[in-house]
């Protein structure tokens, strides 16, 4: 189709799925047809709650032709093998994050979507809410000056304590680095452009943990993957950067603060679409709020603008480029934090325009 609002599918009916179903069904831009799941029980209860239609097996859903976009809310495991059988079916992609578990995987998807003339996109969209919106607006309005560096934080005691199945965040794909770290980083780099050289240190705080709510309360797991990683980020158009992510630390933390030659700037938390913004100049004795606006609209913005940009022939803002520059520099982090050594960064990223000031994503823009 050319014009009209843009047919998606939804692969993975899990727990995500009905914070992107409720938004996606919302959005007129857009046409929920279909919901797949290896569990397809699961699926058509998702699709039978939405008022979707179709439902069913991955194949079955990438039958139907007017499908165009594939949102892919599958386990990160497979998120490159649902990704290439929906590029290969001419449909498409916009995948949660990570892109894939490895660069090389996350290569390969891109060059799949580049010779069959598709798109890839992929989560976090967060960056594309009122908050950080807000944000790139200020730095470009110059409030803080010239940024000289940026500090990102989160940090917090690890979800095993209220997540009732939570092994797979503490293997590999995931961990605070993988599975939180994409919502900091890719803030950073939408803001600042790509990353260049890296250096780390990692540490693994515990070898087990223990579940702390649900039907397998007091059951202990093995951890596979570091929980405290700290990073230093040199990005190429100059600022420096330094992001803690952890899950070892009694006092939880959500921060990222930019600072620039006249003040600094503290960010909304990236893993949310909102505010606070705030500011504070050399000799203010307290930081003072800046004005929030743009959509809050939530999980799904990132879809909604690669259907408008599909239609329009317009670049889309939540690119597998940019999934696939932060995907290769936590892979970057986790090989320097194991080496003890500076690494540099096979991959860039395209600079991240802001979103127009009448972005609306309630407007029928597309009938």
């Amino acid at each position: 189709m050319t014009t009209g609002p843009v047919g998606v599918a939804v692969v993975g009916a899990g727990v995500i799925s009905t914070q992107y179903l409720d938004h996606l069904t919302a959005f007129p831009d857009l046409r929920v047809l279909a919901v797949a799941d290896i569990d397809v029980e699961r699926a058509r209860t998702a699709a039978g709650t939405y008022g979707i239609a179709a439902s069913g097996d991955l194949a079955s859903v990438l039958a139907i032709p007017e499908v165009e976009i594939v949102v892919n809310l599958t386990i990160p495991a497979v998120h490159a093998e649902v990704a290439t059988a929906a590029l290969q079916a001419g449909k498409h992609v916009y995948g949660e994050k990570p892109l894939a578990l490895a660069p090389a995987d996350g290569a390969k998807i891109l060059a799949e979507a580049r010779s069959r003339g598709l798109r890839v996109g992929s989560a976090p969209d967060t960056f594309l809410g009122a908050g950080l919106q807000s944000a790139q607006r200020a730095l470009a309005a110059g409030v803080i000056g010239e940024p000289v560096s940026a500090t990102a934080v989160t940090q917090g005691p690890g979800p095993e304590s209220w997540h009732p199945n939570p092994e797979f965040l503490f293997q590999y794909g995931a961990g605070p680095l993988f599975d939180i770290g994409p919502y900091y980083l890719t803030a950073l780099v939408a803001l600042f452009g790509p990353v260049a050289r890296v250096s780390a240190s990692a540490r693994q705080a515990r070898a087990h943990r223990v579940i702390g709510s649900g039907p397998k309360e007091g059951t202990s797991f093995a951890v596979d993957v570091p929980t405290h990683v700290h990073a230093l980020l040199d990005f190429a158009g100059g600022p420096s950067g330094s992001a803690t992510f952890s899950f070892d630390s009694s006092v939880p933390r959500r921060l990222i603060e930019v600072t620039g030659t006249e003040g600094t700037l503290s960010l909304p938390d990236p893993n949310t679409f909102e505010g606070p913004l705030q500011v504070r100049a050399f000799g203010d004795d307290d930081w003072r709020d800046l004005p929030v606006t743009g959509t809050v609209a939530g999980r799904g913005l990132g879809v909604l603008d690669m259907a408008r940009a599909i239609r329009g022939s317009t670049e889309h803002r939540a690119s597998g480029e940019l999934a696939q520059h932060v995907l290769d520099l936590m892979a970057t982090v986790t090989d320097a934090a194991e080496e003890h050594t500076v690494r540099t960064l096979e991959t860039s990223a395209p600079a991240v325009s802001p979103l127009p000031d009448a972005w609306d994503p309630a407007a029928s823009t597309l009938s």
